[in-house]
C-alpha cells in the first residue's frame, strides 16, 4: 500500500525512467518520421498544447504583471545570449591546449550561442510552482530574439555565417507559442468561474507532455548514429552536465542575493530559462550555417547531448528546487510584520 502511495506521489520520476527505458528498447517509434510523427506531434501539437494550457491556467493579471518585470527579463536574456556564450568561449580557450577534438569544442561553443527552448523551461518552472508567466515570456521572447542573435553569435565566436530563414522560423514560433497562449486566455475569460471551482490538473497535463518530449528526445538520441555511447561520449556527457549544473548554480547565486529584487518564484524561472538551450531551433540553424561542412556531425554532437541532459537534469531537480522555494516563501511570510 505504501509502495502504491509512493508511486502516486513520484509518478513523474517513474514516468521519466519508463520513457527513457522505452526509448532505449525501441527508438524507431519516437524518431522523426516514425509512427508517433514527433516532427508534428511534438514540434507543433505538444508545444501548442503547453502554451494553450498555460494561457488557460494563468490569470491575466499575472501574465500582465510578468510582462513589465523588465529587470527579470533583462537578467535572463543577457545571461542566456551574452554571459553564457562568452563564458563558454573563455573556458574553451583553456581546453584548446588539450587533445580534445577541436570540432567538438566548436560544438560546445554553438551550445552557448543557442536561444532558449519554447517548452521545457516553461514546463519545469510550472512543475516547481515558479513564476510561470515570466518563464513563458522569456522562453518565447528569447526564441524570437535568437532567430537574429544566434547567427550573429556564431559569426562572432566561430566565424561562420549564413542566411537564416527568419520568416518560416518566426511564423512557426508565432503559431505554436503566441496564438495558443492568446486563445487560452480568451477561453479562460468565458470559463473562469468553472476553472476556479473545478481546478483542473494543469500541472499533470504539462508534466505528461514533458514525458512525451523526453521520450521522443531520447528516441532521437538512441537512434542517432553520430552518438556512439563509448567511454569518450560518456565523459563528454558528464562534462556537459557539469557545465549546465555550474550555470544553474551561478543563476541561483546571482538571483538570490539580498539586493537582487527577485522572489523565490522568479529564481525558479531564472534557473531554467537562463540555462536551457533549444534543439528545435538549434539543429536547423547549424544545418544552415554549416551546410556541407564535413564536421557538421561533431559540431552538432554537444547540442544533441545537452538537450536531453537539460530535460533530464531539470526533471530530477524539480523536487529539490520546489522544496527550497516553498521553504523560502514560508520564511518570507514568517518574517513579515503583522499589522
Amino acid at each position: 500500500m505504501r509502495l502504491l502511495e509512493r508511486v502516486r506521489k513520484e509518478w513523474f520520476m517513474v514516468g521519466i525512467v519508463v520513457a527513457i527505458g522505452a526509448a532505449k528498447l525501441e527508438p524507431s517509434v519516437g524518431v522523426n518520421g516514425g509512427p508517433l510523427k514527433p516532427e508534428i506531434t511534438v514540434s507543433y501539437i505538444a508545444v501548442a498544447t503547453i502554451f494553450f494550457n498555460s494561457g488557460l491556467s494563468l490569470k491575466t493579471e499575472e501574465l500582465t504583471s510578468a510582462l513589465v518585470h523588465l529587470k527579470l527579463h533583462l537578467f535572463i536574456q543577457v545571461f542566456t545570449l551574452a554571459f553564457f556564450p562568452t563564458t563558454i568561449w573563455l573556458f574553451l580557450q583553456l581546453l584548446s591546449v588539450t587533445s580534445i577534438n577541436e570540432w567538438l569544442l566548436k560544438g560546445l561553443q554553438t551550445v552557448g550561442c543557442m536561444p532558449p527552448p519554447v517548452s521545457s523551461a516553461v514546463i519545469l518552472t510550472k512543475a516547481v510552482g515558479g513564476n510561470e508567466a515570466a518563464a513563458i515570456f522569456n522562453s518565447a521572447f528569447g526564441s524570437f530574439l535568437g532567430i537574429v542573435v544566434t547567427p550573429v553569435l556564431l559569426l562572432l565566436f566561430l566565424g561562420s555565417s549564413s542566411s537564416v530563414p527568419f520568416t518560416s522560423i518566426f511564423s512557426q514560433l508565432f503559431m505554436t507559442v503566441v496564438v495558443p497562449l492568446v486563445i487560452g486566455q480568451i477561453v479562460r475569460r468565458y470559463i473562469k468561474d468553472w476553472l476556479e471551482r473545478k481546478k483542473p490538473p494543469f500541472g499533470v497535463v504539462s508534466s505528461s507532455v514533458l514525458l512525451m518530449i523526453i521520450y521522443t528526445t531520447f528516441c532521437d538520441t538512441f537512434s542517432n548514429p553520430n552518438i556512439d555511447l563509448d567511454k569518450f561520449s560518456l565523459i563528454l556527457i558528464l562534462f556537459i552536465i557539469s557545465i549546465q549544473l555550474s550555470f544553474m548554480l551561478l543563476t541561483f547565486v546571482f538571483s538570490t542575493r539580498n539586493n537582487s529584487g527577485f522572489t523565490p518564484a522568479d529564481t525558479v524561472a531564472i534557473i531554467f530559462c537562463s540555462t536551457h538551450k533549444s534543439l528545435t531551433l538549434g539543429i536547423p540553424m547549424l544545418k544552415i550555417v554549416f551546410a556541407g561542412h564535413e564536421h557538421l556531425s561533431l559540431i552538432s554532437l554537444p547540442l544533441l547531448i545537452y538537450h536531453p541532459a537539460q530535460i533530464l537534469l531539470g526533471s530530477v531537480l524539480v523536487p529539490t528546487i520546489k522544496s527550497w522555494m516553498v521553504s523560502r516563501q514560508k520564511g518570507v511570510k514568517l518574517t513579515r510584520p503583522t499589522v
